[in-house]
């Protein structure tokens, strides 16, 4: 192995070894090596893709919007103790700094204790906590709209498309494509829908629907012209999990269900109340006990089922690695053999990623770190492989490899 350098600005690490160059990229020398390397991991058994916050900054700014985040939350009751206890858990699980979800889970940690002691400051912090919601949603709701309304909103949505088909046409007999994303917002399900990518979720309906915990491992299947009783599998299926909820999520009479909700479209503040009892967000969580809470268990153990199971690859993008929660599955899954990890980052997080890297088997690594790799655009189109239900290009090098062994007047003669 390699010893990496993590001082460097761009760190490459595919195949035990570090490519040479990999530190001064240049898209055509290195093209050769990764492409084949990806198009060959891509190919495993089963195959999961993680979206984090990433993949919303980068399509922000190929849209030549500047993304609208929450910068740390302080709030007015029991301000000291909520900020200190951000700042200690944020210490204890290595995340680096506290971000606005660390505040927002203490002060929902705090509200429920206050409650049990019939504090009398309860209902103010409760107060605050939903306008610190509602200003959440207005800014993602607000990302959306922008990023819509740009001039170059189709080329950067076009853009997350490209990326998405690269993962999600994998060829109809192997195991479905599963994405996993721990953002709020609907990017990712705006380039589904448009790349006219099947979506396979927990929600049942159409006027209303549903998440339901049930696992029927419902697909698309078709009958092929002329063959009766030989259902096969539809190409360009995905199945799909919200870690952490999701903007038009909503709570109603013990029930998950989808609010009508227009991406790109803004929204009257107003029809925005008590966003804490009603909206389905929920902050990264400290420890593993917090995601035993309906509906996280059932989401979680989705990503533990698709990941942690013999020759499966999950390929991150954007995800800084902050989640303690989501951290333990994945190394769960590194506990097995012929599974293996694919990281694809923009820079590394506050250290967080090497932190990590370096409780993982090596061999079991790809790595993809720096602003040149993690470019959204560089990588989709210099990196990532080609749909993998590209049969011409499959029937174009066996033609090849067929052709490489004669000379010209050969194949003159064999053609006459």
């Amino acid at each position: 192995m390699d010893t990496i350098d993590w001082t460097k600005d761009h760190l490459l690490y595919i195949a035990n070894e570090i490519p040479q160059g990999s530190d001064s990229p240049e898209e055509k020398k290195l093209r050769s090596e990764i492409e084949p390397w990806l198009t060959a991991v891509f190919q495993s058994e089963h195959l999961s893709l993680l979206l984090g916050t990433g993949i919303t900054t980068s399509i922000c700014l190929e849209a030549d919007i500047t993304p609208q985040a929450m910068q740390r939350i302080e709030f007015t009751t029991k301000k000291d103790e909520i900020k200190n206890h951000s700042d200690n858990e944020a210490k204890e699980m290595s995340r680096g700094k506290a971000n606005f979800e660390d505040d927002l889970r203490a002060a929902i940690e705090l509200l429920k204790g206050m409650k049990i002691l019939k504090d009398a400051d309860a209902s103010k912090l409760e107060d605050e906590i939903n306008g610190k919601l509602k200003e959440l949603i207005l800014k993602l709701i607000g990302n959306e709209c922008s990023v819509f309304a740009s001039a170059k909103s189709r080329e950067a949505l076009a853009l997350l498309k490209r990326f998405l088909i690269s993962f999600s046409s994998r060829t109809a007999t192997r195991d479905r494509l599963h994405i996993f994303t721990t953002n709020y917002d609907r990017f990712i399900e705006y380039a589904l829908d448009s790349a006219g990518i099947y979506t396979l979720d927990r929600f049942i309906g159409k006027l209303n629907p549903t998440l339901r915990m049930h696992k029927m491992e419902l697909d698309y299947h078709y009958n092929p012209p002329g063959i009766r009783g030989e259902p096969r599998y539809v190409e360009g299926v995905v199945r799909y999990t919200k870690l952490h909820g999701s903007l038009d999520w909503r709570f109603n009479d013990g029930e998950i269900y989808k609010a009508p909700l227009p991406f790109g479209c803004r929204i009257n503040e107003d029809t925005i109340s008590n966003p804490y009892t009603t909206n389905v967000i929920y902050p990264n969580s400290a420890k593993g006990i917090d995601t035993a809470y309906f509906p996280y268990s059932e989401l979680f153990r989705d990503f533990s089922t698709a990941t942690c199971r013999p020759n499966a690859v999950l390929v991150t993008y954007g995800y800084g690695f902050g989640d303690s929660h989501i951290n333990n599955i994945i190394l769960d899954m590194m506990t097995i053999p012929s599974t293996h990890l694919v990281i694809i980052s923009y820079d590394l997080a506050d250290g967080r990623i090497k932190n990590f890297v370096e409780k993982c088997n090596p061999s079991q690594l790809t790595l993809l770190l720096g602003n040149h790799y993690g470019n959204l655009r560089t990588l989709s189109e210099n990196y990532l492989p080609k749909s993998a239900i590209d049969r011409i290009s499959d029937r174009r090098h066996k033609i090849e490899e067929k052709r490489s062994g004669f000379g010209h007047k050969d194949f003159e003669v064999k053609d006459e």
